[in-house]
């Protein structure tokens, strides 16, 4: 694999310099901040939970992946911006598996394997459908379906997580059209519109954190 190659794909890069997306790259502090409102949150819970920590740190491994990405540019970066992503989002299904439904840790577990074939299949089948119509987008609506269908399961067995689940999914989807109109914008739009998608994430990951942190606490005795 060619590690070093310079990738284009937002509408605000113009050049393979370093700074060539200040703002694409500089948004990625929503992450930090996010992360920094959950941290503050959990100690005011005043107890530890090791998962939360774990989450709060993947988003800001997502902020500091996004800006490398935004910045260096290269496919190396690129992995930098997948990898603590997906991590998140296996992580934050597998905890609402466990926390949310009170389900065993292997049931999470398999929940969230399963899920990593089930989304690349989906997003695949959905690419050759659509092609480059959604610039990509279509890797994230099997976690925005997941996220809905989760959501829903919730708010129906009255459970508090659910509406907030809900929320956030709506706040998902509006940031994916952001993401979406990058590029067919691009014209009329020489900034791009990615950077929103950095600050409705950066929002929305702060968001579900905070879900977990106040609905999702550690079962006092195993499932």
């Amino acid at each position: 694999m060619e590690w070093q190659r310079q990738l284009d794909n937002y509408c605000e890069r113009t050049s393979p310099a370093f700074w060539a997306e200040p703002v694409n790259a500089l948004t990625n502090l929503a992450f930090i901040l996010a992360a920094l409102v959950a941290l503050v949150a959990l100690y005011r819970e005043d107890r530890r939970d090791a998962a939360a920590i774990w989450l709060i740190l993947l988003v800001v491994s997502i902020g500091i992946g996004s800006f490398l990405f935004h910045t260096v540019a290269t496919v190396w970066a690129a992995l930098t911006d997948v990898l603590p992503i997906t991590l998140f989002i296996v992580s934050f299904l597998a905890l609402a598996v466990r926390r949310f439904f009170a389900a065993p840790w292997w049931i999470a577990l398999l929940v969230a394997a399963a899920f990593l074939p089930a989304a690349e299949a989906a997003s695949a089948g959905i690419g050759d459908l659509v092609g480059d119509g959604l610039n990509g987008s279509e890797s994230y609506l099997p976690a925005l379906t997941a996220l809905v269908v989760t959501g829903a399961l919730l708010a129906r067995r009255g459970h508090p997580a659910g509406p907030p689940l809900l929320g956030g999914a709506g706040l998902f989807a509006l940031s994916l059209v952001f993401r979406t109109v990058d590029a067919p914008l691009c014209a009329a739009l020489p900034l791009g519109t990615h950077f929103v998608w950095h600050v409705l994430n950066g929002v929305l990951l702060g968001w579900l954190v905070l879900t977990m942190i106040r609905y999702g606490k550690p079962a006092l005795k195993p499932a």
